[in-house]
């Protein structure tokens, strides 16, 4: 077997919206493969393609060299997955959960799912719809860890989790990202502009030609009308990285 994962010119429609055109990448034995892109981009709509979650209109996928439509059950104990919403029964502790996955999974390791339990602080008696965002990712991701799969797809696995931005030795940044995508902002200004901003809001700031891009930790706070951009990722490292603050 040469790929764990092995996706061939897959596409997928949704009446006369075409999502997936032709896509096509593979994941070899021991790698990590970062699959990027925007929200709408497809990235979850392959997923499900790959999981055999939804059909597909052409193209194949095949998982440890077998067709992704296999029934076997064996080959899905060996897949690890997080989406991006939580896919746990949430009226269940994570005690009761351990148990239901005690009996699913041959392969479950009991011991090393308290173990990342705990190191992820989670309580073990309460039910999973209390649990926060975070707490929730979290647990999912202990999940998919416990049953020693051999191919790991995690859709947004962050989503919930902290950025921590380090530059020249110091941390720039160090906020759930949720909380990062609902409240900052990247705003577009001149000088004059920011010297109003309260002090306290503007966490990074670049300037370029004929503008100056600052990061604000309270969009809320920008005067009306103020021009701002879509934040993503990349911009956000971009921002903060090469920032003059």
């Amino acid at each position: 077997m040469t790929n764990l994962l092995e996706v061939r010119n897959i596409a997928k429609s949704f009446g006369q919206n075409e999502v997936l055109k032709d896509v096509s990448f593979h994941v070899p034995p021991g790698s990590i493969v970062g699959f990027i892109g925007d929200n709408g981009a497809g990235k979850s709509t392959t997923f499900k393609a790959v999981l055999g979650l939804i059909s597909r209109d052409s193209g194949t996928v095949e998982i440890f060299g077998e067709d992704n439509l296999n029934k076997n059950a064996t080959i899905k104990e060996d897949i690890g997955v997080v989406f991006d919403a939580i896919n746990l029964p949430v009226s269940l502790t994570i005690k009761q959960l351990n148990k239901v996955f005690k009996s699913l999974f041959n392969s479950w390791d009991e011991a090393d799912f308290y173990r990342l339990i705990r190191s992820f602080s989670l309580p073990e008696d309460k039910k999973i719809h209390t649990f926060s965002r975070g707490m929730s990712m979290k647990l999912s991701l202990a999940v998919a860890l416990s049953h020693r799969a051999k191919l790991l797809l995690l859709d947004e696995a962050t989503g919930g989790l902290h950025l921590v931005v380090i530059k020249n030795g110091e941390v720039l940044l160090n906020e759930e990202k949720e909380k990062v995508f609902r409240e900052y902002a990247i705003a577009v200004m001149n000088e004059e502009q920011l010297n109003l901003l309260p002090e306290d809001i503007v966490v990074a700031k670049r300037t370029y030609d004929k503008s100056i891009r600052v990061l604000v930790s309270d969009k809320h706070q920008l005067p009306d009308r103020t021009l701002t951009e879509p934040m993503s990722m990349e911009e956000l490292s971009v921002l903060l990285t090469r920032s003059e603050r």
